[in-house]
């Protein structure tokens, strides 16, 4: 909800699974939030970060490795391995 200065003034809001959409309630304990830093050419945080939630759904399935590979591909945080010069 927010007030008339358009300030958001809810006490709890809800994460979603970043994988399932799925809404991460305040009883699911086995949920985690990921934070993966950026990096440059040369291997150093720019201090930018991709936040990623996955639910206790995905984790108690065992797909909580999978389902990260594929969202980090998605957005471009990591590369091929099968393409990756040496």
């Amino acid at each position: 909800m927010q007030n008339d200065k358009k300030e958001v003034v809810d006490l709890y809001i809800p994460r979603k699974c970043s994988a399932t959409n799925r809404l991460i309630t305040a009883k699911d304990h086995a949920a985690v939030q990921l934070n993966i830093g950026k990096v440059d050419d040369n291997g150093r945080l720019t201090g930018e970060v991709e936040t990623f939630a996955l639910c206790g759904f995905i984790r108690g399935k065992g797909l909580g490795d999978d389902a990260l590979n594929r969202l980090v591909r998605q957005r471009g945080l990591l590369n091929d391995l099968a393409t990756t010069e040496e």
